[in-house]
């Protein structure tokens, strides 16, 4: 089994990739078992899709290569906390267990017009049985905000 904190890297390397390309600084990553079956990052910006978050990305390359629309027993690493359509998404794809560093909060401080619905919030509103665990590789996913800022063709959303 991946460890969270490996496959958190993953997500932080995918991030990486994105920026390096002009897009914002999200990235995700996805396990099933020992496997990665995906690793994205935002292209909103690339692919003029608001709805281009880089877990919607990853789940779409998930079920792409498992040829199923469900993600049972999937562990899913994503540098900031799902967003509320994330969040709805991972949970109808039925994964087990979401990790995440950065905070919505983080988020909307580095200029993202965030909704104020933490992902926990969502899933217990809807009864989801997705679990969520954040504080992973905390520091290092904040650091991607900071990166990103430096950046004067930055463009959020």
């Amino acid at each position: 089994m991946i460890k969270p904190a490996d496959l958190m890297q993953i997500a932080i390397e995918s991030c990486r990739e994105g920026v390096s390309c002009g897009q914002s600084p999200f990235g995700c990553a996805i396990a099933i078992g020992d496997k990665i079956v995906a690793r994205a990052h935002n292209t909103v910006v690339l692919s003029t899709d608001i709805t281009a978050h880089a877990e919607v990305n990853a789940i779409r390359e998930a079920c792409k290569a498992t040829g199923d629309i469900f993600l049972s027993g999937a562990m899913v690493a994503t540098t900031c906390e799902p967003c509320p359509m994330c969040m709805a998404a991972l949970h109808w794809a039925r994964v087990d267990t979401v990790y995440y560093g950065a905070t919505i909060a983080d988020a909307a401080s580095a200029g993202f017009n965030e909704l104020s619905l933490s992902a926990s919030e969502l899933l217990q509103a809807g009864g989801s049985r997705v679990r969520l665990q954040g504080e992973v590789r905390t520091d290092e996913c904040r650091q991607l905000f900071a990166e990103w800022l430096e950046n004067d063709d930055r463009r959020s959303y």
